[in-house]
């Protein structure tokens, strides 16, 4: 199997494989794919709507995606068929798919997107015999400032290296909200201008990242009163608890990296750089790396995912629940 991107480059040279499996839960990159895919397949051809069908996997079977990949295209070269949710399937459903997918109709571009797939499941297997299986997880910290700096670049913007940084540190790894914040970026710099530090925090809505590592700082210490401040500090900002907790979580993740990479025999920014942090964060990195045992970043974990079931699920005050979960941690 090959990351999406793959599918995505593909699709954009105008190659057009008879069969697109993507699966996984990075909805804008699978959108993406799926867009791109209907584009090179239908495009303008033929009369709207008659060379496509889309089927939701829990209210369609196997026999009926083939029947409809198997229909010759009217006034056009191929027919686009869309199969959502493709591991709700039930039956022999995906038994069907998987004998489909070793003898796929030319005239058809057939994709098949589902969260998750039984990777030793019949229909994975073919997929990924036939070269047609697609994953799109998560991306982790530098693949969003790398994806970051190729948006602005195919929107006309130049994006260094900091101004990356700053923007992913303000949204985190959701790739809705950065499309959305590279959007308004465009719109506030003008055509063709740089995008800089400046106006990354001019426009988007950005939690004070110092402000995280001081309440982060404040835990590893045991300091409780510089932790509350810190987070009370936050909260005062109007910042959604959950998303602070998040922040935090990710923060304490890049230490725990960094313990790792530092275990390793790195040193300076080649562990910061594995940590997935900037170069200018090496000195602070490996204090906190120093600060934080295992047995505490696990400790913290659990704790955080407490907290992030209680966020979600009870009618405790959020910020009740955020302030106990520091005093927690300072413990």
């Amino acid at each position: 199997m090959a990351e999406i991107d793959k599918a995505l480059q593909e699709l954009d040279t105008g190659k057009v494989r008879p069969v697109l499996v993507l699966v996984g839960t990075e909805t804008l990159l699978v959108e993406r794919a799926i867009a791109a895919a209907k584009k090179a397949t239908v495009g303008s051809q033929g009369i709207a709507g008659f060379n496509e069908d889309l089927f939701q996997g829990d209210q369609t079977d196997g026999r009926t995606v083939v029947n409809a990949a198997r229909t010759m295209p009217m006034m056009a070269d191929r027919r686009f068929v869309l199969v959502r949710r493709v591991d709700a399937m039930r039956g022999d459903s995906h038994a069907v798919l998987a004998d489909y997918l070793k003898d796929p109709a030319p005239e058809a571009c057939v994709v098949l997107v589902a969260a998750k797939l039984d990777g030793n499941g019949k229909l994975s297997r073919a997929a990924k015999k036939a070269g047609a299986r697609f994953d799109a997880k998560p991306l982790k910290l530098p693949a969003v400032r790398q994806l970051a700096v190729r948006e602005a670049q195919a929107k006309g913007h130049p994006l260094p290296s900091d101004a990356a940084h700053a923007l992913v540190d303000a949204i985190g790894e959701d790739l809705s909200a950065l499309e959305d914040a590279l959007e308004r970026l465009s719109l506030y710099v003008g055509p063709g201008q740089r995008i800089d530090v400046a106006a990354v925090e001019a426009t988007v809505s950005r939690v004070r990242v110092d402000t995280v590592w001081q309440l982060v700082d404040a835990i590893s210490l045991r300091d409780a009163r510089k932790a509350t401040a810190a987070a009370a500090s936050l909260l005062a900002a109007r910042e959604p608890p959950l998303r602070i907790l998040a922040l935090v979580s990710r923060q304490l993740r890049v230490v725990a990296r960094m313990r790792g990479a530092l275990a390793s025999g790195m040193t300076g920014r080649d562990a910061t750089s594995a940590a997935g942090a900037p170069p200018f964060k090496a000195a602070a990195l490996t204090e906190a790396a120093r600060r934080f045992r295992l047995e505490d970043l696990e400790r913290a974990f659990a704790a955080l995912a407490a907290s992030d079931l209680l966020l979600k699920g009870s009618k405790e005050p959020d910020d009740v629940v955020l302030q106990r979960l520091v005093l927690d941690l300072c413990i």
